[in-house]
């Protein structure tokens, strides 16, 4: 339960800081509204330096299922832990967003367009082109899981690793690869906070968009098992 609990919380810190920079950008009245895209990927690569930073003592940091998924591929962690992790990791995300709303509550009140208070939560395609849309999850979660692969100790999944190098990789696929998307790279980051716009009460807001919502739920899973399948081709550790 410890190792649950740090996956929640770590995951949790990755969405209170990336769709807390989100509701800062996009949201009206803010301090930081219309702040752009290098504000964006900078509280998202934070959220993930902070999350690592909590959790990797104790789980290991995965805070992806994705990053799961490629762990228990590779071999370096266990399959039987695979359920408890990923329910960890939703209901950590959902917790996130849940912070997220309470402390921009005024601003999301404030803000008549329901696209942008749709995206405080989840990602949307600027181009509505679904298997493109994957193909680009495909790629960014690909680097992410091959760079943890190479980062993480097989014994501890990633136990040994130093907050800070995968957090600089999630900074890079946000500048590099983050603009069709908005770079999921991660289902649970998806997924929970799109399950928390469904149910709060946010005046004026659109649909959550579930015609979309399998996309960044295939295609980081497919990334990651791109990633795991290369690293074991080519010698991984």
């Amino acid at each position: 339960m410890n190792a649950f609990f740090a996956e929640f919380f770590g995951t949790a810190m990755i969405i209170v800081f990336g769709g807390g920079v989100v509701s800062n950008v996009l949201l009206n009245k803010t301090k930081g509204n219309n702040s752009g895209w290098i504000v964006i990927t900078f509280g998202w690569a934070v959220g993930v330096f902070t999350g690592v930073l909590i959790a990797a003592p104790v789980s290991g940091a995965h805070l992806n299922p994705a990053v799961t998924l490629a762990l228990v591929m590779a071999h370096k962690f266990s399959i039987a832990l695979l359920p408890l992790y990923i329910c960890a990791q939703l209901l950590g995300a959902m917790f996130g967003a849940l912070l997220v709303w309470l402390a921009y509550k005024k601003h999301f009140d404030a803000t008549e367009n329901g696209d942008a208070k749709l995206a405080v939560f989840c990602t949307i395609p600027n181009i509505r082109s679904y298997w493109y849309n994957v193909i680009t999850e495909i790629i960014g979660t690909y680097i992410l899981c091959l760079a943890v692969l190479y980062m993480a100790e097989p014994e501890v999944g990633l136990g040994a690793l130093n907050a800070l190098p995968v957090a600089l990789v999630v900074l890079g696929i946000g500048l590099s690869l983050g603009g069709p998307t908005g770079y999921a790279i991660n289902p649970a980051r998806d997924l929970g906070p799109r399950i928390m716009h469904f149910f709060l009460p946010i005046p004026n807001k659109r649909d959550s968009d579930w015609k979309y919502s399998w996309v960044p739920i295939l295609g980081p899973m497919v990334g990651a098992a791109l990633a795991a399948v290369m690293f074991l081709l080519f010698g991984g550790a």
